[in-house]
């Protein structure tokens, strides 16, 4: 005779050991280690979840369990709705080889019932479940890691070759706040790799030139515009309200005084620069045992050594490269996957198609992050750097 959908139900209630909502409580409580997987649909997972829960549809099971669950020795508890679900997923799980998996009785509902804890996510409109369902794909990510990005504030300092594909790329993946900081206006010359600008802003605000593309590309996105010069007497006041802060700049001073501010308020910066086919990339944590950007360069290089992009050229599809870099690290530091290139230079050759990837140590030497610093506050940046008087909008203007 055929099997029936209660013949199933009844093999897998053999099968698989069911344990109470209150028992799992008490596990959670004692500090017992289990993975705990919510097989409910999306939509069920976004209304709320047990909190500590990883989230794996009935659908995709098979599919995601190992990456969610690698040791096949891991004790398992999984629960859905009313406790049917799970207990088929649990023999699904079973046969593929957790040897300790159980469901939980009476599901989600029963959990709500008795009175424990429950965690609701940030609330999606419908528009933003379709905007970003790749990401939702994405385990690394999921809609937990979509709202740490809606939630996050970066500030961009420079809105040109390397702020360009950096900001629309954080716009595109749905990062809440960016900020721009820039005085300069559009230039015709500036078209062949600042691709948040068109012809039809050439002499217009940068800025607001940015705002304008990126707030057409992702109505989520609250871009602030901050059209003045980047300087020791602003700085600390400007960089204190962002997360994260990713450098864009083309001149030494600037690139010293960011790191510096970004050293004492305890803000990681995301750093990249470009040279005609060539460019870096790294991302300056000292909070995190990586090196400041004086760990790397603790002087800077005489007056006119470094010919900047104006003398020199560069290739404009090398600034997409670099910054699609930055936002990647960006993304990783928000949501907390992979591996961030904290202590890690990443050089890049154009001509070659070759990365290589070096160390970069913390200097505990260095006068701004080091063991016994000497420099505490803000210095006089264009002097350090050899320059009498800075070029008026210089500080924050991007390659």
């Amino acid at each position: 005779m055929p099997t029936t959908g209660r013949d199933l139900l009844d093999a897998a209630r053999q099968e698989i050991t069911e344990i109470t909502p209150d028992e799992v409580a008490a596990l959670q409580s004692s500090g017992n280690e289990f993975a705990l997987i919510d097989v409910r649909e999306p939509d069920e997972y976004r209304g709320g979840y047990i909190p500590g829960a990883a989230h794996v549809s009935r659908g995709f099971l098979e599919l995601k369990i190992e990456q969610v669950v690698p040791e096949r020795a891991t004790p398992i508890i999984a629960y859905c709705a009313g406790g049917v679900r799970s207990l088929l997923a649990a023999q699904v799980m079973k046969t593929m080889g957790y040897d300790d998996v159980k469901s939980m009785s009476g599901g989600y509902s029963k959990w709500k019932d008795l009175g424990h804890t429950v965690t609701v996510d940030k609330q999606m409109s419908s528009e933003q479940l379709e905007r970003y369902s790749r990401h939702f794909l994405l385990s690394q990510i999921g809609e937990k890691g979509q709202a740490k990005l809606l939630d996050a504030k970066v500030l961009l300092i420079g809105a040109g070759g390397l702020g360009s594909p950096t900001g629309l790329y954080l716009t595109a993946m749905g990062v809440g706040t960016i900020g721009i900081i820039d005085m300069d206006v559009v230039d015709m010359s500036n078209l062949q790799r600042q691709i948040i600008h068109n012809n039809d802003r050439v002499g217009t605000s940068k800025v607001e030139s940015a705002k304008a593309t990126l707030t057409a590309l992702n109505p989520d996105v609250n871009v602030i515009t901050i059209e003045e010069r980047l300087d020791r007497t602003n700085a600390l006041e400007i960089l204190k309200d962002y997360d994260i802060i990713v450098n864009g700049a083309d001149n030494f001073p600037t690139r010293y005084l960011v790191n510096d501010a970004c050293v004492f308020l305890g803000k990681p910066i995301v750093d990249a620069s470009i040279f005609k086919f060539e460019g870096q990339a790294t991302v300056f944590d000292p909070g995190n045992g990586g090196p400041c950007y004086r760990c790397l360069y603790p002087e800077p290089p005489p007056p006119g050594m470094v010919p900047s992009c104006a003398d020199a050229g560069v290739l404009g599809a090398l600034c997409g490269t670099m910054g699609s870099i930055q936002a990647t690290e960006v993304a990783k530091l928000i949501v907390g996957f992979g591996e961030p290139l904290v202590g890690k230079l990443l050089m890049y050759d154009s001509l070659k198609s070759q990365f290589r990837v070096l160390k970069a140590r913390r200097d505990p030497s260095c006068p701004v992050c080091g063991d016994n610093p000497t420099i505490t506050e803000l210095i006089d940046y264009e002097f350090f750097c050899g320059l009498t008087e800075a070029p008026v909008g210089a500080e924050a203007n991007g390659h």
